[in-house]
C-alpha cells in the first residue's frame, strides 16, 4: 500500500502524517508513505484544498485532518 500525504508541509500536513503512522501501526499494514509537497503534483489529484490524503493513487480524503480513527476506517476499506 502507497499512502501519500497532499500538502505544502504545514502544521494539518504534519497531523495528517501522525494520524495517519498510528492507524498503519494500530491495523498492522504495510505501507508507505510518501510525502507530495510540489503544488504541480499536487494539482493533478484535482484537490483544492491540503492536506490530502491518497491511498494507492486514490484520493480519500481532502480539505481537513481526520481523527486516527477516522484513517483507520479509511484504511480498512481499502
Amino acid at each position: 500500500m502507497i499512502i501519500k500525504i497532499l500538502g505544502p508541509g504545514c502544521a494539518n500536513c504534519a497531523t495528517l502524517e501522525k494520524n495517519t503512522r498510528e492507524a498503519i501501526a494500530e491495523l498492522g499494514l504495510d505501507a508507505t508513505i510518501e510525502k507530495v509537497t510540489n503544488y504541480a503534483e499536487i494539482m493533478t489529484y484535482g484537490i483544492l484544498r491540503t492536506p490530502g490524503l491518497v491511498v494507492d493513487d486514490k484520493v480519500v480524503l481532502a480539505g481537513r485532518v481526520p481523527t486516527t480513527q477516522t484513517v483507520k476506517e479509511l484504511l480498512a476499506a481499502r
